[in-house]
């Protein structure tokens, strides 16, 4: 399949190019910085240049893809939430999707599926209860982006495109990711739970986003929004216990929530507020997690940070 994917050079999305790449597709990469190009000689892999948000020559890939992927948009963790910023995430988001939906809009052979990133923020904070995807959008300024931005790319539905937005879960990987930052106070025997450790922590190994992208390539029947979270469900708490059990080191050093506030601002949402979000759709269609227990996760990921030569 030609399959295009924007945003091919961040964390998830260049994980998911070397996936599709084993899978032998043939690839097309959007990015603003070609020279950020994934090291390779395969000619299964090319590179267009866009920014994110005009027309421009990349649209002749669209015309004839089989599939696209969007992953595109600045980190959340980028920095503080001011209002410009907020703004920045926002307008990242939904301008580069909308620039994909305007090219499918124009293609006279239109790719057949539109899988467009979203994120488990959509639900706002549920303290109790399973979260699946028949859940509505909750409150707060991280579901606003999400239900906005999944609007976006809804509207390419109007062109018989069919329509997926994975609500990620928080990414489990190597180099660059966010457990990485989270991974240095255990080593200084200073980590532990963030807030009350009683929120829910929902996650998913890297090597899942990718597998469970390409599932839904092949599997007709899967549209709409699709939880891309592990079906372990667990707290903070839980979740910091067994870093410290990974890296054998203690995990009795909570942070207050307001210390998180103070420092992160409205940012802090993102670690002291979640959901038991559960994989409803893609257990029903007979997807197999490769990591469904946090502890096996957690292994394998210390050990690609240990010998990056494996990621």
């Amino acid at each position: 399949m030609k399959i295009v994917v924007a945003g091919g050079t961040g964390l998830i999305g260049s994980a998911l190019v070397r996936g599709l790449r084993d899978a032998h597709h043939s690839i097309v990469v959007l990015t603003r910085d070609p020279d950020r190009r994934i090291p390779t000689t395969d000619r299964s892999f090319t590179f267009d240049r866009w920014d994110g948000k005009t027309a421009g020559a990349w649209h002749d890939c669209i015309d004839g893809a089989d599939a696209v992927f969007n992953f595109s948009g600045e980190s959340l963790a980028a920095r503080r939430w001011t209002d410009a910023q907020k703004e920045r995430l926002l307008n990242s988001r939904l301008e580069a999707t909308r620039a994909i939906v305007n090219a499918i809009e124009r293609a006279k052979r239109k790719p057949g599926v539109l899988v467009n990133a979203s994120a488990v923020g959509y639900y706002g904070d549920v303290e109790e209860g399973e979260v699946t995807e028949s859940r509505g959008a909750g409150n707060g300024f991280l579901a606003d982006l999400c239900r906005k931005w999944e609007d976006v790319a809804r509207a390419a539905g109007s062109s018989g495109v069919r329509v997926v937005t994975p609500r990620l879960g928080v990414v489990l990987a190597g180099q660059g990711s966010a457990l990485q930052k989270m991974l240095l106070p255990f080593k200084l025997f200073a980590g532990g739970p963030l807030g009350s450790g009683r929120q829910w922590f929902p996650w998913i190994h890297i090597d899942d986003v990718v597998s469970a992208a390409i599932f839904i390539l092949s599997n007709l029947e899967l549209s709409g929004a699709v939880n891309m979270a592990a079906p372990e469900s667990v707290t903070m708490k839980q979740f910091c216990s067994a870093i410290g059990k990974t890296l054998h080191r203690p995990s009795w050093a909570p942070v207050p929530a307001f210390v998180l506030r103070i420092a992160l601002g409205e940012m802090s949402q993102m670690l002291l507020t979640g959901q038991r979000v559960v994989p409803s759709k893609l257990r029903q269609s007979g997807y197999s997690f490769r990591f469904p227990n946090l502890s096996a996760a957690l292994a394998a990921v210390l050990d690609r940070l240990t010998n990056p030569e494996r990621e």
